[in-house]
């Protein structure tokens, strides 16, 4: 099968066409960069994305990291990908020159990390999660910290990490119990059991350095009385890396993405772990959720990302695959056609893309508004920060739950093949499964979206949010061609607007139980349409591009956007109708089930 993942074509047509990020050059912090710099970016990671990346995705897979003598083992490639990613500058390529970085804009940097995460997931969590471990100790670590680890992670010779889960203690950060104690040499001894970590110990790297959550002794119970360590598994000491105490006690056996170690660790075991504050003391929730949100937002991507591999893989499959006859041919002397002609194929082929493209436009609209709010000020600046604050848990969930559905149809293209592992969709099926869950579960970004986003700064970033789409129905409706599906928006529109009122009117009678136990539910409402209202702007451009009569290559690719849009607003957008009729009946139905009526 081709070797194609994800379409550059597209990811082009998003950050120019649609987002205009070349704008972005206007302002002194992007000033160095232009049009042709971001296609050398985009170009590089095509090739490493093909050179390095994809060759070794079926086999990280097949080879997963084992863990012998206390040491876990990866992949070889890893070693190499880090060597090159650290010499091209391209983990810590969004920060400042006097930092060592490039000051690329984010939504460059996002399109690159699409296009590895659909290369090979696996491979590219190891830079990119180097990368928010760093920008956390550059935005909130002592000048020290910044000097002593930052500069390496950036090498990519030294990993980073975030370590947050424990064993009794997953998505409820309050009932954490790695403990911190002072000392007066200037850090603390370090305590406890950390779980899930992903490449947190590996011999593909010099060092790694983990960002944790512990409680500092005789800190305050519950959140407030958290704080952010940097804890390296070797620690700089006196210009040698020394044993930190910290050690790797095993590693879990995945599902899929199984390419990169998940790991737990065991933290001063024999009281000489050491961890350094980062910032103030009692302010780790804070620290981290900016780590957290960076990550949410690139889990979301990763999951678009690998449903794009599926859907280029089915595609590629269906074009070749000869099966059957039209329904209308009775001769079976006929010979079979492409299974690409059938309808139903056709209807698979088209709901992959309609969640994929709809899933990359999302995330790289998020990636806009970061920049926005680096260069922006004054109100501006708050409204790119309102609203990335806003679209975050759909930005990361919409992409996680429907890409396991677009992965899924992927594979039914491919019928009995799919199920086998000489054609990659069930590997692509095992790999997407895991977004839904990490960087917080989908009820946690259900309850973050409808009980702190909707609701904060008494609702004003639901309204700019209503106002951002209100402006592209506003602008669609002037197209003869758009103005049905521009209006289908404005409805759904106000469904949205009714049933936030009706279940805020919980909140605001203090039923909180009731106003968030559906909030999953809300959570899948919004993100249609969201996601309609993504489409809608790649239709007004498209529509636009095919009034100037392209060449026939480019004509094909935006005829495909405007099936693509119908199809969305014909087949998904309409969803909406049931979820808004369960919502607006919310009656503690799931609260009110006793736990003795689940049968035994």
């Amino acid at each position: 099968m081709a070797n194609k993942f994800i379409s550059l074509r597209n990811l082009k047509f998003l950050l120019y066409e649609i987002f205009d990020v070349e704008s972005l050059t206007k302002y002194p912090f992007f000033a160095d960069h232009s049009r042709e710099v971001f296609d050398l970016v985009l170009d590089t990671a095509m090739k490493m994305g093909r050179g390095l990346l994809f060759p070794a995705f079926a086999e990280m897979d097949r080879k997963p990291p084992v863990f012998e003598n206390g040491i876990v083992k990866v992949h070889p490639v890893v070693r190499e990908l880090m060597k090159q990613v650290g010499e091209g500058g391209w983990i810590g390529a969004h920060t400042r020159y006097e930092q060592g970085g490039q000051q690329m804009p984010n939504s460059i940097l996002a399109a690159f990390r699409a296009i590895f995460a659909a290369a090979n997931y696996s491979a590219a969590v190891y830079p990119f999660l180097t990368t928010g471990a760093a920008h956390l100790i550059s935005s909130f670590g002592s000048k020290e910290l910044v000097e002593t680890y930052v500069g390496k992670m950036f090498a990519g010779q030294w990993q980073g990490t975030m370590a947050l889960t424990e064993p009794q203690a997953g998505s409820s950060l309050t009932d954490l119990t790695t403990t911190a104690h002072p000392t007066d040499q200037g850090y603390y001894k370090m305590k406890g059991q950390k779980i899930f970590i992903s490449c947190a110990d590996y011999d593909g790297i010099e060092n790694v350095v983990n960002l944790l959550l512990a409680r500092i002794q005789g800190a305050p119970l519950g959140i407030k009385g958290i704080s952010l360590f940097v804890a390296p598994k070797l620690r700089p000491e006196n210009g040698k890396l020394a044993p930190n105490d910290i050690i790797c006690t095993t590693i879990y056996h995945k599902l899929g993405y199984k390419g990169a170690p998940l790991t737990q660790l065991s933290l001063g075991e024999n009281g000489d772990c050491r961890g350094w504050l980062v910032g103030e003391p009692h302010k780790g929730i804070r620290y981290m959720f900016q780590m957290m949100n960076e990550a949410r937002i690139d889990v979301g991507m990763s999951a678009a990302a690998i449903a794009s591999a599926a859907y280029y893989a089915a595609l590629d499959y269906a074009r070749e695959r000869p099966q059957g006859r039209k329904i209308t041919e009775k001769d079976p002397g006929v010979p079979q056609i492409p299974i690409i002609n059938h309808a139903d194929i056709k209807r698979m082929l088209l709901f992959q893309r309609a969640i994929v493209e709809g899933a990359l436009a999302l995330n790289l609209q998020c990636a806009k508004y970061v920049d926005l709010a680096q260069v922006l000020e004054g109100e501006d600046k708050e409204r790119a920060e309102l609203l990335l604050d806003l679209l975050t848990p759909i930005a990361k969930t919409y992409p996680s739950e429907m890409g396991i559905l677009s992965v899924s149809q992927g594979l039914q293209c491919l019928g009995g093949y799919g199920y086998c592992d000489e054609f990659p969709l069930e590997q692509y099926y095992r790999d997407v499964r895991i977004h839904a869950i990490h960087e917080g579960t989908t009820g946690i970004q259900g309850m973050d979206l409808l009980g702190r986003k909707v609701v904060m700064k008494q609702g004003k970033a639901f309204l700019l949010f209503l106002d951002e789409v209100g402006k592209a129905i506003a602008a669609a409706k002037a197209d003869a061609q758009l103005a049905p599906q521009a209006e289908a928006l404005a409805e759904a529109l106000e469904k949205l607007k009714q049933v936030t009122a009706h279940l805020t009117g919980f909140a605001l009678k203090n039923q909180i139980e009731l106003f968030l136990s559906d909030a999953t539910v809300f959570l899948e409402f919004f993100g249609i349409i969201t996601i309609a209202w993504q489409w809608l702007l790649q239709a007004q451009t498209a529509t636009k591009a095919l009034a100037k009569n392209p060449p026939e290559a480019e004509a094909n690719f935006y005829q495909g956007k405007l099936q693509t849009f119908r199809y969305f607003f014909t087949y998904e957008l309409t969803k909406i109708e049931g979820l808004a009729r369960t919502l607006l009946q919310t009656d503690g139905l799931c609260l009110e089930m006793k736990t003795e009526w689940f049968e035994d």
